[in-house]
């Protein structure tokens, strides 16, 4: 649950620090006075979009954090992203200059991980949550959410996917079968040819070097030769002249020990020449004059340069082009069987049907169950008589499956239930939105609720079934609304007063926990206005003994 709420600099709240308790919590206060903004501080610190417009005007920047209890939902979760309990801070700073920065426990977090997590600790009902439910797609999610068909949805989304990829290959084989064949041939006859050269991997660059050596052969062995008899030859060599001055040293160490460093240095030379001697006859044996080998590096380059030319690449490409060819004739072959694609096809379409025929069968269970539950609910709203009934009618086959989705609702008894979006007034929309918001959250895993002026339209005797219905739920969830009415508000065990007030001309939002007389005298100005009198809190005291029954 959530425990307490800490705001800076945000909107018109300069600094407000909030504990809360279980049960059903209230929030209220005059128009304008900034009720929501707790609200949407919270939804800050859940990952909600902000930007520079939130920070309070004059400060750098805005500074929310919400600390929460974490529940059982959140260990997988919490466990995968290696966070540890069991409370949680969720934190939230915006600047003047819009940049964004999110923690979790003091860990840097990403907006994701903010949302993610969030959804599994609050559910937040708008004010204006009624006006969705007049979208098809709101009521066919209420109608999933509520039968926990997510997974369902997702599997029936992937087989559509898939059945629809399916279709799309099999009707490009059949529309252009002639010049998918002619493709095909030409691809055969590429392959073919490549078969036929068989280039292989990094064959290019060696045979290249092999030509250059067998086409200059009779060169590389002068040469070599022309080195052996510098090194060592009868006369003038290297190998002589090393020996020389090494004795001529030898002979001298006696006198200066020092010079025993370049004798070391003269020998190594000398080793070193007489190897580079033996290794360069032993290339010279190995090296043949073979204009035949010649001969066929110099024709296998040729086909190497004509076939890199015929397919537009460089000769050392050759061998990956031709992988690729295959790949491509592997795809296009497949492609032109049109007995498999079919076959894939059917396979796709009946797994798709399986999928959506079960979600059906699912959906048309829960809409039972639903329709029951929120016209029993309306009976108490002020809508005697009246019921609601979840319409799933056949449609073609979509990604949402084979039915839609429709509220039909029968305001009152003796009429029959037509459309939510035609019949439903401002007043009953609400009424109904709420019943299916408190019988949608008495089925949630996350531990706090909250409901922001969801009792917009409507009054008097209805309004204290909206404050027990909240109450109620209260027992199961922490449950927070922000609220104008005084019957639900009487109903809540912990009761805050937003305040709007004027100081060193900046306008601030004051938010201040009531003590039962001073839940008297905000209950008496929520049923009389600004000018109180005995009677309107002598009703006040009564409306809330009542509740606390």
């Amino acid at each position: 649950m959530l425990r307490s709420l800490h705001i800076l600099d945000f909107v018109i709240v300069d600094r407000a620090e909030i504990s809360f308790e279980a049960g059903f919590t209230v929030f209220s206060g005059e128009t304008g006075a900034g009720k929501s903004i707790l609200i949407d501080a919270l939804s800050l610190a859940l990952g909600g979009r902000g930007d520079a417009s939130l920070v309070r005007e004059g400060a750098g920047r805005a500074d929310i954090s919400a600390v929460f209890d974490a529940p059982p939902a959140a260990a997988d979760w919490l466990a995968e992203q290696a966070i540890e309990g069991p409370e949680l801070i969720l934190r939230r700073v915006i600047d003047a200059q819009g940049r964004s920065k999110a923690y979790i426990n003091g860990l840097p977090a990403t907006l994701t991980q903010l949302r993610d997590l969030g959804a599994l600790l609050v559910d937040i009902h708008g004010q204006h949550a009624h006006q969705s439910l007049l979208q098809p797609a709101s009521q066919r999610d209420i109608l999933d959410t509520q039968g926990g068909h997510t997974a369902q949805v997702q599997a029936l989304s992937d087989a559509w996917a898939t059945w629809r990829d399916a279709q799309a290959a099999l009707d490009a084989a059949s529309r252009d079968a002639a010049g998918q064949a002619q493709a095909l041939d030409r691809l055969q006859q590429d392959v073919a040819f490549l078969d036929e050269l068989s280039p292989l991997p990094d064959e290019w660059p060696e045979l290249c070097a092999r030509q250059s050596r067998l086409a200059h052969a009779q060169a590389l062995l002068s040469g070599a030769g022309q080195a052996v008899e510098a090194l060592d030859g009868e006369s003038g060599s290297a190998a002589s002249a090393l020996q020389a001055a090494l004795q001529a040293l030898q002979a001298l160490t006696r006198h200066d020990p020092r010079l025993e460093e370049h004798c070391q240095t003269l020998e190594s030379a000398r080793i070193l020449c007489a190897e580079t001697v033996s290794g360069l006859n032993a290339y010279a044996d190995r090296l043949e004059l073979d204009p035949d080998a010649l001969a066929q590096a110099d024709a296998r380059m040729s086909q190497m340069f004509a076939a890199a030319r015929r397919f537009h690449v460089e000769p050392e490409a050759l061998h990956a082009h031709h992988e690729a060819l295959r790949a491509q004739l592997q795809q296009a072959s497949a492609g032109q069987d049109l007995q498999a694609l079919a076959q894939a096809c059917e396979a796709a379409q009946a797994n798709y049907h399986d999928i959506a025929r079960a979600l059906g069968a699912a959906r048309q269970a829960t809409a039972r169950r639903l329709a029951e539950q929120v016209t029993a609910a309306m009976q108490g709203l002020s809508m005697e008589g009246g019921s609601l009934q979840v319409d799933l009618p056949a449609c073609k086959p979509s990604a949402h499956g084979l039915e839609t989705v429709e509220f039909l609702v029968a305001g009152h008894a003796g009429t029959a239930p037509r459309p939510l979006s035609r019949v439903a007034s401002g007043g009953e929309l609400a009424r109904i939105s709420l019943a299916l918001s408190v019988i949608a959250s008495q089925a949630a895993r996350v531990p706090t609720l909250i409901f922001d002026e969801v009792d917009t339209g409507i009054g008097g005797a209805v309004a204290e079934v909206v404050g027990r219905l909240l109450r109620e739920l209260g027992q199961r969830h922490q449950v927070l609304c922000v609220t104008h009415l005084p019957q639900v508000a009487a109903c809540a065990s912990q009761h805050f007063q937003v305040s709007k007030a004027t100081r060193d001309q900046r306008t601030l939002s004051a938010i201040q926990a009531l003590d039962p007389a001073e839940r008297v005298e905000e209950v008496a100005r929520m049923l009389g206005g600004l000018k109180l009198t005995a009677a309107t809190r002598d009703h006040a005291r009564e409306m809330l003994r009542m509740s606390a029954r």
